[in-house]
């Protein structure tokens, strides 16, 4: 939709509504689409059928789009009154033979009337009749379109708030969820973690980003986050310990204080996440303690302990590494947030896998790809022959798919696959359905021992007497469509002795075979290797 918007360049409300009622399988299947493009433009001559017909079909350009304009054609030229016109539509929705063939005598006979010679008007209908099957409503497209014209403007004017109002209302789907944040991500727009003292029920926007709502956080359920600002209006939290005692522990309990913890929403007052989980169950216990003297108006031998500092009574604990704390977070969230396991390896896959899940659904059907990926979710299940086979959700930097693992590669992958946020070399073959690509997993490997490592540097040694001013121009525009992370040097080599030139840091390289191709095919010798 979004290429045909930039293709129709459109220019008044009309043209967006036409748009809507063109992109369904019909209208793209039967050329349309192209013919309206291409009429819009000038491309080719606007023409009408019959000169009655330009009023109904000048802002069309001269194509029959709408159920409505046969209705306003079978008038204006068979003298159709308004409802015996509603009966053809009707009749064409239905593409009932009989009806059919009655609809037509009439409007080949209300032609001719109309002084439209028999054959013409004939011929009219069957183009009519064949519109029948891709026909649309021009009141449900202008209603479509405004509400689309409406958030495009929201979209481009006010981002950040439109983003809020988009994650809002998918705040309890996980999988659209993480769609939207992912694009959010790709038009640089910096999403906020859950914060314990800085986040409402719903997303907001905060200082020029999107603060996650804690809504989003799974378990968390609105009794909870009730409670949490609530509480919250005495003022802002000082730490963890102080959080526990003003809350409600029967609603905001253990397994929702675990979900916060690991969602990051306690990382201003504690940043050890293993610290809180590992003395939560100790903290409960001894604030339900200290709120049950305190309701009993006891004093407690022990009360002493109460007063201690919070350091004292959370545990010493090892800080997650950071796949776990990533694991957790997406467990929490949905989402990777802070972070993405595939972060370290974004230079190495750009310079060695060029293909995303994002490219997919461009691809042919059985078109082999190779993807870095991590596992999100995984279902195991029994295939008709006893085997089994995984149904995986796979994402990687740029979006998630649905991938099949079957029989023996399974049997031989299945221990990779359910170890955390494990980065992963995924090879299969691309499938496509209706409701989007899947992929058929060929291979899968840890992406670590998959990949080559990035080289610290890259030489490119070049003849120093041989080398002209057109090379090192075309050399540049080489080095520009392969840019990345490697430091590039040249290396003018010369009888006596050699120069080296190091590269400014825009010039850094993705190391590739392509690169080496371009470069050494530029030259005539082999100026750079890998």
């Amino acid at each position: 939709m979004r290429a045909l918007m930039v293709r129709l360049k459109p220019t008044v409300f009309e043209d967006i509504i036409a748009l809507v009622a063109l992109y369904r399988p019909g209208p793209m299947e039967s050329g349309m689409i192209d013919d309206f493009v291409r009429r819009k433009h000038g491309e080719i001559p606007v023409e009408y059928f019959l000169p009655q017909m330009e009023p109904i079909l000048k802002e069309t350009y001269g194509v029959i789009l709408y159920q409505e304009q046969v209705m306003q054609i079978a008038a204006a030229v068979s003298g159709f009154s308004l409802a015996e016109a509603d009966l053809l539509r009707r009749a064409m929705g239905k593409k009932d033979p009989a009806v059919m063939a009655a609809q037509r005598d009439r409007f080949v006979s209300g032609g001719v009337t109309g002084g439209v010679p028999k054959a013409r008007a004939a011929e009219l209908f069957g183009l009519i009749e064949k519109f029948a099957g891709y026909g649309f409503n021009k009141s449900h497209s202008a209603a479509y379109a405004l509400v689309a014209y409406q958030t495009a403007y929201l979209k481009a004017h006010y981002p950040l708030d439109f983003l809020a109002a988009v994650l809002n209302s998918e705040i309890n789907n996980t999988t659209a969820l993480a769609k939207h944040i992912m694009e959010a991500r790709d038009q640089g727009v910096e999403l906020l973690p859950p914060d314990i003292n800085r986040s409402d029920r719903d997303f907001t926007v905060e200082n020029g980003k999107v603060r996650f709502g804690l809504a989003g956080v799974k378990n968390v359920g609105m009794g909870a986050i009730h409670d949490i600002l609530d509480a919250r209006k005495a003022g802002p939290f000082e730490s963890f310990r102080e959080v526990l005692e003003r809350i409600n522990l029967g609603k905001v309990n253990r397994k929702v204080l675990e979900s916060l913890i690991q969602a990051g929403a306690f990382d201003s007052l504690q940043p050890r996440r293993s610290r809180l989980m590992a003395g939560l169950e100790s903290a409960l216990e001894k604030v339900s303690n200290q709120k049950r003297l305190q309701a009993a108006k006891q004093m407690s031998m022990f009360g002493g302990l109460l007063e201690a500092r919070e350091d004292d009574w959370l545990p010493e604990a090892q800080p997650w590494d950071k796949s776990l704390k990533l694991a957790r977070e997406k467990e929490a969230l949905g989402v990777y947030l802070t972070g993405h396991p595939l972060d370290a390896y974004r230079a190495l896959l750009k310079s060695q896998i060029r293909v995303t899940t994002a490219d997919l659904a461009e691809m042919p059907d059985s078109q082999e790809v190779t993807l870095g990926v991590v596992v999100t979710s995984l279902k195991e299940k029994a295939t008709k022959r006893g085997g089994r086979m995984a149904i995986l959700t796979v994402e990687d930097l740029a979006g998630s798919v649905e991938a099949l693992v079957f029989g023996e590669v399974y049997e031989r992958v299945a221990a990779l696959l359910t170890q955390p946020s494990l980065p992963l070399w995924f090879k299969g073959h691309v499938v496509l359905e209706e409701k989007g690509p899947k992929l058929v997993a060929q291979d899968i490997a840890p992406l670590e021992s998959a990949l080559p490592r990035l080289p610290k540097r890259l030489d490119l040694r070049l003849q120093a007497a041989a080398v002209t001013r057109e090379q090192l121009l075309k050399l540049k525009e080489i080095l520009s469509r392969h840019a990345g992370p490697v430091p590039a040097f040249l290396i003018f080599l010369h009888n006596r002795e050699d120069a080296t030139l190091a590269l400014p840091k825009e010039l850094g390289l993705a190391p590739s075979t392509d690169l080496v191709t371009e470069v050494n095919r530029l030259f005539g010798y082999p100026a750079l290797s890998l």
